[in-house]
């Protein structure tokens, strides 16, 4: 067969241990779709395929089992999902009966969010579309995932740019009744930022993790949702040759600084990739030039606000084999 195997895998094909044969990778934004796109997925997984479909770790479909050379039926039977998913919300793919442009930049994942979780701060899919419209198609391998708390139901820690929703906590003393509930409870569940002082609550912003967990314990609601923040962690990530969780890099920053971050990532990328590697990881690259060269292209143009932080140093671990 006369394979052009580069191709190929920009398409969001695998290259399979068995000859000839290959495997679709469907792209989910933020891991939520209307269930009539399930039709297509399982026209292309019988039609196709195999007959079976394998939900991936980043909340998409890979439907193995097809033979290369009925992938330009594939793309055509797969434009509706691409037209639906991407291009109606604005992400640039000119030709949707083609297939996929680019697969190195990974689908971005994210938690259910706060149209159905108690404890999500922000609407994650939502977001997730906006970064998926600012990063695709493109060719750099990056994995991006966002989750409504810091609860991390998504695994944020494990990605190289993970958003943490935050929220300010507004207090009322004039509904506290002194009772202690949220007291009680964030030093169980969080991080110990709020004290009683002469029947009232005390909050230490410093060690707050904006997670909101007083403003669900309080039983008289002296304690609201205030406006929205977000915690980047950079360079999470498996892989055998060191594998580590995510640090954080900015926190208490609101959603444009998480964008220009994201999209200023890409040029830093683009300037010190090492392009005799077949493909390199970002936190590698970070590794190598050093988190203040890192700093210093993804913070241009970038306002931290009153409450915002940037991390000078960042002590990152994990393990060699």
């Amino acid at each position: 067969m006369d394979i052009n195997t580069k191709k190929l895998m920009k398409n969001a094909y695998r290259i399979t241990k068995h000859r000839g044969i290959t495997a679709l990778r469907v792209r989910v934004l933020g891991g939520g779709l209307d269930a009539g796109y399930l039709d297509v997925i399982k026209a292309i997984a019988e039609r196709f395929g195999n007959g079976k479909v394998h939900i991936t770790t980043r909340q998409g479909f890979e439907i193995p089992g097809i033979p290369m050379e009925k992938i330009p039926g594939v793309n055509r039977l797969l434009a509706p999902v691409i037209q639906g998913l991407e291009v109606e919300m604005g992400v640039g793919i000119a030709d949707v009966n083609g297939g996929y442009p680019a697969a190195g930049t990974r689908n971005v994942s994210a938690c259910i969010g706060n149209s159905v979780c108690p404890f999500a701060n922000f609407n994650t899919t939502e977001l997730a579309g906006k970064i998926e419209k600012l990063i695709y198609p493109n060719d750099f391998h990056v994995k991006i995932a966002v989750t409504g708390c810091p609860n991390d139901c998504i695994k944020a820690h494990m990605q190289d740019i993970g958003v943490i929703g935050l929220v300010l906590p507004v207090y009322d003393p004039g509904r506290c009744m002194g009772c202690g509930a949220c007291v009680k409870n964030c030093r169980k569940v969080a991080s110990g930022a709020l004290e009683m002082v002469n029947y009232k609550v005390r909050r230490d912003h410093r060690r707050c993790l904006g997670c909101g967990e007083c403003v669900l314990k309080c039983p008289t609601s002296a304690w609201t949702r205030g406006d929205q923040y977000y915690r980047l962690v950079i360079m999470g990530r498996t892989g055998k040759k060191n594998p580590r969780l995510a640090r954080t890099f900015l926190e208490w920053v609101n959603e444009g600084a998480v964008l220009k971050v994201i999209g200023n990532m890409y040029g830093y990328i683009e300037k010190y990739i090492d392009r005799s590697l077949p493909k390199e990881h970002v936190g590698y690259i970070v590794d190598r030039t050093g988190l203040p060269v890192f700093s210093q292209e993804v913070l241009q143009g970038i306002e931290l606000g009153s409450l915002g932080r940037a991390a000078g140093f960042i002590p990152f671990g994990g393990y060699t084999y």
